[in-house]
């Protein structure tokens, strides 16, 4: 079959569209695959997370029995996973993981960033603000404590997000793969640029292996989006879509809980915390997709 995301192939387009909905997950339980040992993943459990993530590219997986804290877990169960090519930030911990937590004292760095705060975080997929050789393609966010009340996520497949948009109409599909249909400004700090303006896509398909994938997010603030009439309709339908689609799922991670996706569009809720419950998720940001390479029996 030809690429379903080329505009023109509408009967290609039709049948991996109804193929996608109708196995995509109605609940979030679907999702979940207990992990005896994530660091050495037996067949059935990588045959049960490909599953996941052919019919909603993620899966969230639970080893509750294990340390929660332990950073190992996320590590190898990515490595298996085809993510090894772990995109290391500013803020991240020295493994290449970011501790997102409130920042505990006041003037800290992290503090400045809404991660890193009780906030909540709107619609988005992650390095959004990123240049396209270093695309964000995979994640993984693994609970060590989850908060006092709160901090769950909605998450919707991309794919799913695309669907709707092109149903309603696919001039907004190709609107949003203009090579600037959404600019991210310079981030400037005391030494001048930190960041240099990033123009590019809201959807885009890969030129060698064909896959979908999306930078996107909902903020209003640090974001110019083109200012035609036909990218202003596609962003406020996309939004109206993010607002009220029927294939959201949402999930409280617990202690040893982890989402591994395909950088999926994600959200978080304002949470609180206390001294026995304070939120601590281990993010792995990757420049690679899942992959699941043939295993023998």
């Amino acid at each position: 079959m030809s690429n379903p995301f080329d505009l023109s192939n509408e009967s290609g387009y039709r049948a991996w569209r109804n193929a996608r909905l109708a196995t995509y997950p109605r609940s979030v339980d679907e999702l979940v695959v207990p992990l005896a040992d994530p660091h050495h993943l037996t067949t059935a459990e990588f045959a049960a997370l490909e599953d996941r993530c052919a019919r909603a590219n993620m899966a969230i997986y639970s080893a509750s029995h294990l340390p929660a804290a332990d950073k190992s877990i996320p590590h190898q169960l990515s490595r298996q996973l085809g993510l090894v090519h772990l995109e290391g930030n500013y803020l991240a911990d020295e493994d290449g993981f970011s501790s997102i937590t409130p920042a505990g004292d006041e003037g800290s760095v992290r503090g400045d960033y809404i991660p890193y705060t009780h906030k909540p975080i709107n619609w988005h997929t992650d390095g959004y603000y990123n240049a396209l050789d270093r695309r964000i393609l995979g994640m993984t966010l693994h609970c060590a404590q989850n908060a006092e009340s709160g901090g769950e996520n909605a998450l919707l497949d991309h794919e799913i997000a695309y669907i709707q948009l092109r149903d309603t109409n696919p001039d907004y599909v190709a609107a949003l793969m203009q090579p600037d249909a959404m600019t991210i400004p310079a981030r400037m700090d005391e030494d001048n640029v930190a960041r240099p303006e990033q123009s590019g896509p809201v959807f885009a398909v890969d030129p060698n292996d064909g896959f979908l994938y999306m930078r996107y997010t909902a903020r209003t603030r640090s974001i110019v989006w083109k200012g035609d009439a036909v990218t202003q309709a596609a962003v406020k339908t996309l939004a109206d879509i993010l607002a009220s689609s029927e294939y959201i799922l949402t999930a409280r991670l617990n202690p040893g809980m982890g989402l591994i996706c395909n950088n999926v569009l994600h959200t978080r809720s304002a949470f609180s915390d206390s001294p026995e419950h304070r939120r601590l998720l281990y993010r792995g940001r990757y420049y690679d997709r899942l992959s699941f390479p043939a295993r023998p029996q």
